[in-house]
């Protein structure tokens, strides 16, 4: 498993993009130079919490709302999110569904803690489909708490057009 412990198998810039804890969709505006534009696919009541959420999810107070992004800028589609939540939490916290989370989270400016928990390659052909490239595609998943309580499970998948910025990465046989 790669961790945040000098990874040699992740380059550097991988590695703050994958293990760091700042906003996503800050350091995609800063790459790319554009904003980053939320593209809202649902949000819908998750009753059971699919066998491939992360085990995270079950930490969360029912019932739960699920959110399922792309995140485009410049017309180049640079991730796909997804993020599960408390549904009264959701109603408080995202307002406007179509605005990045960091951003709904962080007006007022409230505190916020970032664990990564997992890192992942994944394969989809959805996935190639949208981001017109094969994978696999490196994925994380994370909590935000907030005084202590866990307050979202979010998984991103990035697209490799990153790679234009952050430089090439090992996406076959990294885990073996």
């Amino acid at each position: 498993m790669i961790s945040g412990e000098g990874s040699q198998r992740l380059p550097g810039a991988w590695q703050l993009m994958l293990l760091g804890d700042g906003s996503p969709t800050r350091h995609l505006r800063l790459l790319t130079g554009h904003d980053v534009q939320v593209k809202l696919i649902a949000m819908e009541l998750e009753t059971m919490a699919s066998h491939k959420a992360p085990k995270e999810v079950q930490e969360l107070k029912p019932p739960l709302l699920r959110r399922q992004v792309w995140l485009t800028c410049n017309s180049l589609t640079l991730a796909w999110a997804e993020s599960w939540w408390n549904q009264a939490e959701a109603k408080l916290h995202l307002k406007n569904q179509e605005q990045p989370i960091w951003t709904s989270l962080t007006q007022g400016r409230s505190e916020l803690f970032r664990e990564v928990d997992g890192l992942a390659l994944v394969q989809a052909d959805w996935l190639e489909s949208e981001f017109n490239c094969e994978g696999p595609f490196w994925s994380r998943h994370y909590r935000f708490f907030r005084q202590e309580r866990e307050l979202t499970v979010i998984r991103e998948v990035f697209s490799p057009t990153l790679e234009k910025w952050l430089g090439p990465t090992q996406r076959h046989g990294i885990f073996n």
